[in-house]
């Protein structure tokens, strides 16, 4: 592996078992919020340095943003039929 590589690596490496606490763990409401949080954090670790995203262009950077938009619109969409679905008895 070269060392750009490795850098990475080291960096996702400690993700993996915090991520396999709560799969065995019941935290009750913040078993999706811890979660959810240690994978975004793992996505941003590799749009960063897998996707070498910090030292792209600005046109690069400005399509990751707009996915990332349009990424949160569709989980807004998502989250509303699924809290809706309640209240419809």
């Amino acid at each position: 592996m070269s060392v750009p590589i490795l850098g990475p690596k080291w960096c996702l490496s400690p993700f993996a078992s915090p991520h396999l606490g709560p799969a065995f763990q019941d935290l009750g409401e913040l078993n999706d919020l811890v979660v959810m949080g240690i994978a975004i954090t793992k996505a941003c670790l590799v749009v960063l340095f897998f996707m070498q995203v910090r030292h792209a262009s600005r046109l690069a950077k400005l399509t990751v943003f707009a996915r990332l938009v349009w990424l949160m619109i569709l989980f807004g969409i998502t989250l509303t039929d699924f809290l809706s679905r309640g209240f419809l008895g």
